[in-house]
């Protein structure tokens, strides 16, 4: 009996795509180690829109009819369907998703179904999937990441003549609108839905084709079949197809940076609402309790998006630790890619809607932040400014300005309590003009130009923001077939 006839007759291992030349059955440990995670199985989607596109190309090649070919997608079109109703299951015998769906669609259409596996290899399969997997996952992650941003500016316009304290160094520097402060985090974040639009371009060429390594004779036409899967075109060089996944990186990049931007804006609430700072109210649906403490009411979502950050940032080094030694060309240690590419993505699809629902529901203590506002004698830049439009060079304007503090520390008062007086008897260019300056208001309104804290600035940035996010949303161009949740 040849090779061909033994599987026909089912005498190989089901769900194994190989098996032919071993004369023994696999090892426990070694099926253990080798299986897909089950969470590797959200890749069926995927995995079926490359083989859909390679039928088309068997079909060039003459090695399928326009029967069997259409037989075959539908046929895959179905097992989608029960795949992700929960009709259709992997069993432990499969090794992975390649094993598990030619598994049912040869069970399914017999010999046909077998036709499907001629000129591809899992290496080129696997690259084509991922590729497509990441898409996906980068258009929706960047529409979450939009919603926060929109929070954020909804309440920075809310906000916009808000006083508050800014700080350097986490002291009190100048003052500035707590919706100046709002737009600061969004601008960081917003960012970010660029750099998931870059990585949803560095995945945009399809392997497909390059089967194990030195490509398909039996694809004809490859750039017809990236383009039926919303590629814009083919990876160069074959062995560079399946082995390198620096597009994973990217996407990891892209992920772990919102991640990190999102961290900051969360070190931000937790101390904004404590006690001591005052500045906001939590919202009883978005925060939590103590087990012990009756009066207690927790940051959680802010200090659980806080933490997450560290595992994205370190699913990107991981990444980069696995490719940093491979030879080209396929190793099976890429396939940790789908780990790093699959955590990102579900924390952040946790992350992003739990933070934009904090963002938007916490009250805000105007009284509080403007009370802040000066303390810290933040005013004092305003008073060498005016020394400085005096004609008196900066460096001098610096240390009488500096006296001043000095001086007001010592009796206990804040600049802008400091009379006439006491601010001639330091120094005699002090006029009543430079005291006018000392004041939030005048604070703020000087800082009118490009990118500065003054309210009549809040339009202006909140409307560029808008734009820059529109833009970078337009740039995504997902097929409705791919639109899917994990």
């Amino acid at each position: 009996m040849s090779v061909a006839q033994a599987q026909d007759a089912g005498h190989h291992e089901a769900g194994k795509l190989w098996g032919g030349r071993f004369s023994a059955p696999s090892a426990k440990a070694l099926e253990d180690i080798s299986r897909c995670p089950p969470e590797y199985y959200r890749m069926v989607r995927f995995d079926v829109i490359g083989s859909k596109a390679h039928a088309g190309e068997l079909l060039r090649a003459g090695l399928l009819s326009e029967s069997e070919r259409a037989t075959i997608s539908s046929t895959l079109d179905d097992i989608v369907a029960e795949h992700e109703s929960g009709q259709l299951r992997p069993t432990a015998e499969d090794e992975d998703v390649h094993g598990y769906l030619e598994r049912v669609l040869v069970e399914r259409l017999g010999t046909v179904g077998g036709k499907l596996r001629a000129g591809r290899s899992r290496n080129d399969q696997t690259a084509n999937e991922l590729r497509l997997y990441l898409r996906a996952a980068a258009a929706r992650l960047a529409a979450g990441a939009a919603e926060l941003v929109e929070a954020l500016i909804q309440r920075a316009e809310e906000n916009r003549d808000v006083a508050a304290p800014g700080f350097t160094h986490l002291q009190p520097a100048q003052p500035i609108t707590f919706g100046h402060q709002l737009l600061a985090h969004a601008s960081a974040i917003s960012r970010n839905v660029q750099r998931l639009r870059n990585a949803w371009e560095s995945s945009s060429l399809s392997p497909l084709g390059a089967a194990a390594l030195a490509g398909n004779p039996l694809s004809h036409e490859p750039l017809t079949a990236a383009r039926e899967q919303g590629f814009s075109g083919l990876v160069v060089n074959s062995i560079d197809g399946v082995s390198s996944r620096d597009h994973v990186a990217d996407f990891l990049y892209a992920t772990a940076m919102l991640a990190t931007d999102i961290s900051r804006l969360s070190e931000e609430l937790c101390y904004w609402s404590t006690t001591q700072f005052g500045w906001i109210g939590l919202h009883d649906s978005w925060s939590t309790g103590s087990s012990i403490m009756p009066q207690k009411k927790n940051p959680d979502i802010a200090e659980l998006s806080r933490g997450k950050a560290a595992r994205l940032n370190a699913n990107l080094s991981g990444m980069l630790g696995v490719l940093k030694g491979l030879p080209f060309a396929y190793n099976r240690d890429l396939a940790e890619d789908k780990h790093f590419s699959f955590d990102s993505t579900d924390t952040l699809e946790l992350v992003l809607p739990a933070i934009t629902g904090m963002v938007r529901t916490f009250t805000v203590r105007a009284e509080t932040m403007r009370r802040q506002a000066v303390q810290g004698f933040t005013l004092a830049t305003e008073l060498a400014d005016w020394l400085a439009e005096q004609g008196i060079p900066f460096s001098q304007a610096h240390d009488v300005a500096g006296e001043v503090v000095h001086f007001c520390e010592a009796e206990g008062i804040g600049l802008e309590e400091l009379s006439l007086a006491q601010a001639q008897s330091i120094d005699s260019r002090i006029t009543e003009a430079a005291l006018e300056r000392l004041s939030i208001e005048s604070a703020l309104a000087r800082r009118s130009g490009p990118g500065g804290t003054s309210p009549s600035n809040i339009d202006p940035q909140a409307s560029a923001l808008r734009g820059a996010l529109a833009s970078s949303l337009a740039g995504f161009a997902i097929p409705d077939s791919q639109e899917v949740s994990p």
